[in-house]
C-alpha cells in the first residue's frame, strides 16, 4: 500500500514540477495556450499527466 501511495505522490510531484518548469521555459504571453497560460494550469496539467503515468506503471 505504501508503494502505491509513494508512486502516486511522486507522479503528482514530478508531473507538477515539470508542468511548472514548462510554463517558466515556454510560457504564453497571449493567454491562449491552455497548457502554459498560467503557472497553476501548468502545474495542474503536469500533475494530471504524472498521475496518469504513475497509474500506468
Amino acid at each position: 500500500m505504501k508503494v502505491v501511495v509513494t508512486r502516486l505522490a511522486l507522479g503528482l510531484l514530478v508531473g507538477g514540477g515539470l508542468g511548472y518548469g514548462w510554463h517558466r521555459l515556454v510560457g504564453c504571453s497571449t493567454g491562449s495556450c491552455p497548457l502554459t497560460a498560467t503557472p497553476l494550469r501548468g502545474i495542474g496539467y503536469g500533475a494530471f499527466l504524472g498521475l496518469i503515468w504513475a497509474l500506468g506503471r
